[in-house]
């Protein structure tokens, strides 16, 4: 669910950067889902420990996200800031941007859509365990 996220901040950043998509852009967007990924299933793992803890949905998914957010952002601002080196290298900038946006849309959007629709999916399952 990560992945699709980060494409709402790869499409309109390489729009506003008027910079053209290019292979090395793919290989960006390819590094960029094990990241967002990874970012995902640490919010997700953390939930579903509580889960067997027996904490009730809805304080399990607050907890995750106030607990697991230092984590989800730091991995998201070392991923940044590193690409922030290349981004003026006229061969590897895509491969920058893609990440650079792509990061900024998916930590913001993965923090709030992934445990929303873990909500939705999960609810009536969550309440028979």
């Amino acid at each position: 669910m990560s992945i699709p996220l980060s494409m709402i901040g790869i499409m309109p950043g390489f729009a506003m950067t008027n910079v053209y998509f290019s292979a090395t852009s793919m290989i960006g967007v390819i590094a960029l889902a094990g990241i967002v990924v990874r970012n995902s299933i640490v919010l997700l793992e953390f939930i579903l420990d509580k889960k067997q803890e027996g904490m009730p949905l809805e304080q399990a998914l607050i907890e995750a996200g106030a607990i697991r957010t230092r984590p989800i952002v730091l991995t998201a601002a070392a991923a940044i800031l590193g690409s922030a080196v290349i981004v003026t290298d006229p061969v590897w900038s895509g491969l920058a941007l893609a990440l650079i946006f792509g990061m900024l849309a998916s930590t913001a959007l993965t923090l709030v859509v992934v445990p929303l629709f873990y909500y939705i999916v999960e609810k009536k399952n969550w309440e028979q365990a």
